[in-house]
């Protein structure tokens, strides 16, 4: 079977550098043929397929949006049968930086982390490294905020040392959990500049804090991020679920292959997401190693550790 496809310069510029990752990937032959490319095989299925991730692929190389894991990651989606799917909503942008970056999902996973976060009072999501999990979910918080959806955006995370070292930090309260919530300052820098991070937080528009501080409170009025779920303790967990207030939107987010708690203590993340399927108001979400959106390499080292863990 031989199919034709016109992606012109395109595909000379951005596309053709995958060229035999494609035609390996579905055992067929692509060659160029005049302005277009033709794509030839045994099996037609493979052909249409390889056809339609050269499409897609040209489509981004045109909005400038190819990186080293959208190859895979198309290949992977046509593999499965759902590439149609994902170039549907392929380009809605939920969120755009003050540099004019925009943020949207580039994984059907996160496409249905980002649906959740906008439906659901509370999301719970699991997923490995990479998979934007924080990101995504800072993201929405900032969004909310700006459009007054809400009147501040708290951030917290656990910080498993709190009992042991923290106290023998120099400074402040602020200056000794610094360290726990840097990935999160970064997140907000990203996301509002960082002269306006500044400003929000100054005026406590912006809370950074330990999860342990949030016994007590109650959440009113706010979008709240729980990061590095998976290190907190059952107890942790019920307690912060627990400080949801009116008016509140929360997600909690962590991977189950960085649980730092001591041996035998059970993940607060884990038991949430058994105790609290099908809650109404409530949406778990399982991102997977097909989610990645960092170096193409983090997923062979997350392949690589789940088939040692399962060699054990």
């Amino acid at each position: 079977m031989t199919e034709k496809l016109d992606i012109k310069g395109a595909f000379d510029s951005a596309v053709g550098v995958y060229w035999n990752k494609i035609a390996s990937a579905f055992g067929v032959g692509i060659s160029l043929d005049g302005g277009g490319v033709e794509i030839t095989g045994d099996d037609s299925l493979s052909v249409l397929r390889a056809k339609g991730v050269l499409s897609a692929l040209s489509d981004f190389a045109k909005e400038g949006e190819i990186d080293a894991t959208l190859p895979d990651y198309l290949i992977f989606l046509a593999r499965s049968g759902k590439l149609e799917e994902f170039l549907e909503g392929s380009d809605r942008v939920f969120y755009a930086t003050p540099s004019g970056r925009p943020i949207k999902a580039k994984t059907l996973g996160q496409r249905v982390y980002i649906d959740a976060l906008e439906r659901s009072e509370l999301v719970i999501c699991s997923g490995p490294a990479g998979t934007g999990k924080t990101f995504l979910g800072v993201a929405m918080a900032v969004k909310a905020l700006k459009a007054r959806e809400v009147s501040r955006i708290i951030l917290t995370r656990p910080a498993l040392e709190a009992g042991e070292r923290l106290g023998f930090l120099p400074g402040d309260i602020e200056e000794k959990v610094d360290p726990y919530m840097r990935p999160l300052y970064d997140a907000l820098s990203v996301l509002l500049g960082t002269e306006s991070f500044d400003r929000y937080y100054e005026k406590g528009l912006i809370e950074v804090s330990p999860l342990a501080f949030m016994r007590g409170r109650n959440l009113d009025d706010c979008f709240v991020v729980l990061d590095e779920a998976q290190n907190t303790t059952c107890e942790q967990m019920k307690m912060f679920l627990t400080r949801i207030g009116l008016n509140c939107r929360a997600v909690a987010c962590g991977d189950f292959t960085q649980i730092d708690l001591s041996r035998g203590v059970e993940s607060g993340l884990k038991d949430c997401i058994r105790v609290l399927r099908g809650v109404e108001g409530i949406s778990i979400v399982s991102m997977t190693e097909t989610d990645i959106v960092r170096n193409s390499l983090v997923q062979r080292i997350v392949r690589a550790y789940e088939k040692a863990g399962q060699e054990k």
